[in-house]
């Protein structure tokens, strides 16, 4: 029997040793954030929490916790039997709580009395995340950076994907952030993640990539949708070296039509976004918008929105924002196909093996 403790510093840089790592918490402290590839084995569910909450405020801290200890003894004999009982005595959990490691140290106590071998995480979830933040510059400038830029709909997440594809180390803020980095940029039927989970998504997918190799991230702004690029991995990237996507603009307005098909099928959704333009665009010109898009005609609606809206200004507010922009490599697309983004892919990786 070996029941272990090690601080938030140590977990950080050890997360990848342990057989499984457990989130004793509830369903929803997990779902605002966890450490990367944690399981969530609730110590005490969401509504179960309110209910001994409510009875420490109105009856006393004694009756709370009686009855706090028989709903968590019920919930860790729930787990054993359809989470342990298959386990081999090689298997070694690392298991943490919120900060004061009781819900985690019940489980923990009644894994090691079986014969695992349990690490708990001292100070919990809360240590986890503050060391977290205090790591993430580090880790961003360990990288070199190349930042794909390009006007709105010139195919930038496209190549990033074929990037990645074709085995680069690609850092996809968009698809973290569950969100395409504009005021149309919400997609139905996702919910963008904490900022406390965005911090950690990026944080987990840095830490896997090789600092001899370069990052390949897009020009975002400091902010994608409701959550924050770290100050740390902004700086860096606006110092970076920049690659400059361009597309003829019929093929923007097909690429956007394809990737944004949620707007055409559903007009109502993208003239309900269309109406967050109307203190920049004027009233007159969004309910224009607006009614060609519900009388069907989405295309020359996101014509204006590039020609009006997101063209006008890009070229100056690159060169404010990314340092490394007016000496750009230029990147000149035939089209919007994913076999053309995927021959760009290639070429920008060979021309990365030569230099």
């Amino acid at each position: 029997m070996s029941l272990d403790r090690i601080s938030a510093e140590e977990a950080l840089a050890s997360l990848g040793r342990y057989s499984d790592i457990i989130d004793a918490r509830s369903e929803g402290e997990y779902a605002e954030d966890h450490l990367p590839g944690a399981l969530n084995w609730p110590s005490l569910h969401d509504e179960e929490r309110k209910i001994v909450g409510t009875r420490y405020k109105q009856i006393s801290q004694f009756e709370a916790k009686k009855l706090g200890a028989a709903l968590v003894a019920k919930n860790i004999a729930e787990h054993i039997q359809r989470d342990v009982l298959g386990k081999p005595r090689e298997w070694q959990p690392l298991l943490y709580c919120w900060r004061g490691g009781k819900r985690s140290g019940a489980l923990a106590l009644v894994l090691e009395q079986i014969g695992f071998r349990v690490t708990l995480v001292d100070g919990g979830y809360k240590a986890f995340r503050a060391a977290l933040v205090a790591d993430l510059p580090r880790l961003a400038a360990r990288f070199h950076y190349r930042v794909v830029c390009g006007p709105t709909g010139s195919g930038k997440t496209r190549l990033l994907q074929a990037l990645a594809t074709e085995g680069a180390q690609v850092l996809d803020l968009e698809a973290l952030a569950r969100h395409r980095s504009s005021v149309l940029g919400a997609i139905p039927g996702l919910e963008q993640p904490s900022q406390k989970a965005f911090d950690s998504g990026i944080w987990s997918t840095l830490r896997g990539f090789d600092p001899a190799r370069p990052v390949y991230v897009e020009s975002e702004s400091k902010k994608v949708g409701n959550v924050a690029v770290p100050e740390g991995l902004m700086t860096a990237m606006r110092a970076s070296p920049c690659l400059d996507l361009r597309l003829h603009e019929d093929e923007r307005v097909a690429l956007l039509l394809e990737d944004y098909d949620f707007f055409v099928t559903d007009t109502a959704f993208f003239c309900e976004r269309l109406g967050a333009l109307t203190e920049v665009r004027g009233k007159a010109t969004v309910q224009d918008w607006q009614a060609r898009a519900r009388a069907g005609d989405a295309a020359s609606v996101v014509r204006e929105l590039l020609t009006l809206h997101y063209d006008p200004g890009y070229a100056r507010s690159m060169e404010r924002n990314f340092s490394q922009y007016p000496k750009a490599t230029p990147l000149n697309a035939a089209d919007r196909s994913r076999q053309t983004m995927a021959g760009l892919a290639r070429a920008i990786l060979e021309e990365e093996t030569t230099t």
